[in-house]
C-alpha cells in the first residue's frame, strides 16, 4: 500500500483515511482532514466505521498544534490486533505457510512438501489442513482470518487469481485458485462459506518475494528487481511502490527469454533455448544427475551448494553467467537501483557469475548506482 495515492475531497473514503493513518502520513483528525479535504463531520464519520470494525484505535496524545495552547490532539493508530492473516508460498515440491499479523509477524510456521504436479484440489485441500492446524498453533479461531494470500510459481491473472498457462505447474491452467482454497480452509479450519467466504488473493511468487523485499528492506528504492532461480526462473519488479504485472500477469517472465547456449535444450514449456532450460535450478540439477549426482530440483542443488559440492558450484556459477547475460538487457531497460537474486542457487557461486556477465554486457551508466544483492528476507520472502 506504500506509495499508493489517496482521493481527495468527498471521493476519500473510509479505506483512504486508513492507509493515511497506516502509512504514518496522517495520525490526527486535523492532519486527516487537510490531508483530505474533508469536513470535520465527515471524517468523524468514516473514522467511527474504522473504529467499529476494530482497523484504528486511540493512542497517547500529540503535540499542541496551536501556538495558543490548548488539548494535545490525539493520535490515531492502525490496530494489528484485531485479525490475523494466513500466507502460503508454493514451490514446485514443496511449501511454506503460516499465520501472520496484520503488520506481518509470523504467529505460528509450517514447511512441508507439497508437490504442485498433484494438481490444485490436493494441493489446495492440503492447504487447509495446514491451515486449521497452524490457527491452533497459533491460539487464534478461523473467525480471526481476515484473508489468505497465496504465492505461486506460475504467471497470475490478478484480476481473476486464476494462472494462465504455467509451463511448471500442471493442471492448474485456468483453475479457481481463489474458490478452491477458499472452500478447503471453510472444511478444515471452520472458516465461512459460499459468497462470504474468506477472501484469498493469489499472485505470481517472485512478484511477491520482491514485494515483500522492497516493502522491508528498500522501502525508497522507486525501481527494485528481484529474480528467483529456484526449479525455475522468475522476476518481480516493483516501481514506484507498486508491483509492476504487464497488461495480463505476464511481465517478469524472463525464464523463457531464449538464449543461444540453449538451443537444443527442451525447456517444460514446450519450446527450444529458454533460459530457465539452460541456467535454473532444475537445470542444474538434470546436469549433476546425468553425472551421476543425486539431485532432482532446485532444492537438492541448494543442499550441494550448502555443503560445497564441488561441481554444484561449478554449475551454479556457470548458470549464473547465462542468467547474468540476460540481465544486461533488463537491467539496461529498467534501470533499477537493486537487483536481487533470491531462490534455491541465490548464493556466492550463482551471484559471482551473474556480475561476471552482467557488469561485462550492461552499460556502465546503467550499473552506476545498481546494488546487487541476494535475498535479506530468505524463505519467508513469500510469506511477508
Amino acid at each position: 500500500m506504500r506509495g499508493r495515492a489517496v482521493k481527495a475531497g468527498s471521493h476519500a473514503g473510509a479505506g483512504d483515511l486508513l492507509e493515511l493513518v497506516r502509512s504514518g502520513r496522517a495520525t490526527t483528525r486535523g492532519a486527516l482532514q487537510q490531508a483530505t479535504g474533508l469536513s470535520r463531520a465527515t471524517v468523524g464519520q468514516r473514522l467511527d466505521r474504522l473504529f467499529r470494525a476494530g482497523w484504528l484505535r486511540e493512542g497517547a496524545g500529540g503535540p499542541v498544534d496551536s501556538p495558543l495552547g490548548g488539548r494535545p490532539s490525539i493520535t490515531l493508530e492502525f490496530d494489528d490486533s484485531h485479525a490475523v492473516v494466513l500466507a502460503a508460498d508454493l514451490d514446485t515440491r514443496h511449501a511454506r505457510a503460516a499465520v501472520l499479523s496484520l503488520t506481518g509477524e509470523v504467529q505460528a510456521e509450517h514447511t512441508g512438501t507439497l508437490v504442485i504436479e498433484d494438481g490444485p484440489d490436493a494441493v489446495l485441500d492440503e492447504l487447509g489442513r495446514w491451515f486449521a492446524a497452524l490457527l491452533e498453533k497459533a491460539g487464534q479461531s478461523a473467525d480471526a482470518v481476515c484473508g489468505i494470500g497465496l504465492a505461486v510459481p506460475g504467471p497470475v491473472d490478478s484480476d481473476t487469481g486464476r494462472v494462465v498457462q504455467p509451463p511448471i505447474m500442471p493442471g492448474w491452467d485456468g483453475h479457481d485458485i481463489r474458490g478452491r482454497l477458499s472452500r478447503a480452509f471453510a472444511e478444515h479450519a471452520g472458516g465461512p462459506t459460499g459468497p462470504t467466504g474468506t477472501p484469498v488473493l493469489v499472485d505470481n511468487d517472485a512478484n511477491l518475494m520482491a514485494y515483500g523485499e522492497q516493502r522491508t528492506g528498500y522501502p525508497d528504492c522507486s525501481a527494485f528487481a528481484l529474480v528467483k532461480v529456484s526449479t525455475g526462473i522468475g522476476a518481480g519488479v516493483v516501481v514506484g511502490g507498486a508491483i509492476y504485472r504487464g497488461i495480463d500477469g505476464g511481465a517478469g517472465d524472463i525464464g523463457h527469454i531464449r538464449v543461444p547456449e540453449g538451443a537444443d535444450a527442451l525447456c517444460k514449456c514446450g519450446s527450444y533455448g529458454c533460459l530457465a532450460a539452460v541456467a535454473s535450478g532444475g537445470a542444474v540439477a538434470r546436469k549433476l544427475a546425468e553425472t551421476g549426482v543425486p539431485a532432482a530440483s532446485g532444492s537438492d542443488v541448494r543442499d550441494l551448494l550448502v555443503s560445497g559440492h564441488p561441481e554444484a558450484m561449478a554449475l551454479a556459477r556457470e548458470a549464473g553467467r547465462h542468467v547474468g547475460n540476460v540481465l544486461a538487457t533488463v537491467v539496461t531497460l529498467l534501470n533499477p537501483g537493486v537487483l536481487m537474486i533470491a531462490g534455491d542457487l541465490a548464493g556466492t557461486p550463482f551471484l559471482t557469475g551473474v556480475r561476471e556477465l552482467l557488469y561485462q554486457r550492461a552499460l556502465p551508466r546503467s550499473t552506476a548506482h545498481l546494488d546487487v544483492v541476494t535475498s535479506r528476507l530468505g524463505e519467508r520472502a513469500g510469506l511477508v
